[in-house]
């Protein structure tokens, strides 16, 4: 869990991930789009992160859980396939906007060690994208855009950071070169 304060954090949190409910859920119908209504035991709905990690690991001593929690879709096997075949051309952001913090918040809750590794190549792979592009603008404004567009929040802020040390570092070397 991170800090009860940042909004990445918060935002994270708030990313929808597939539930089935072990329990019937009296009066919950509006949860799978039946108002007024039952939600059945088995019913398939998708809720908050931070709401189906407290009905999953909240249960009483010898009773089923309330919900089991799913991987959500942005980290599903299909998209594990496709950052394992190339990560450069995933469109992280349309999966999630905080790819990777949802990435780590789903490897407290599961362990998945092939995940682990895949989600961890990928960023290093990207981040290579990523620092090129930050050092050369015309590259970004150029066949660049489509991939900077993908970039989920954790990347957008890599990218900065990186931009603004090149900038730094052309600026100074513009210093030197007339002293």
């Amino acid at each position: 869990m991170g800090s009860y304060y940042d909004i990445d954090d918060i935002l994270t949190d708030a990313q929808k991930a597939p539930c089935t409910f072990e329990v019937a859920g009296p009066g919950l119908g509006y949860l799978d789009g039946n108002a007024g209504g039952d939600l059945k035991k088995g019913s398939k709905v998708e809720l908050p992160l931070w709401l189906g990690e407290m009905l999953a690991v909240s249960q009483r001593m010898g009773t089923p859980p309330f919900i089991v929690l799913d991987i959500p879709t942005a980290l599903s096997h299909r998209v594990m396939n496709a950052l394992k075949a190339d990560p450069r051309t995933v469109d992280l952001r349309a999966l999630a906007p905080h790819f990777y913090l949802l990435g780590a918040r789903i490897l407290e809750l599961f362990e998945e060690e092939e995940m682990v590794e895949i989600l961890s190549e990928t960023f290093k792979r990207r981040a290579a994208e990523i620092a090129d592009h930050a050092h050369n603008p015309r590259g970004a404004m150029g066949e660049g855009v489509e991939f900077l567009r993908g970039l989920d929040e954790t990347e957008r802020q890599l990218f900065r950071a990186a931009h603004d040390d090149a900038k730094a570092m052309r600026a100074w070397m513009g210093e030197m070169k007339r002293k």
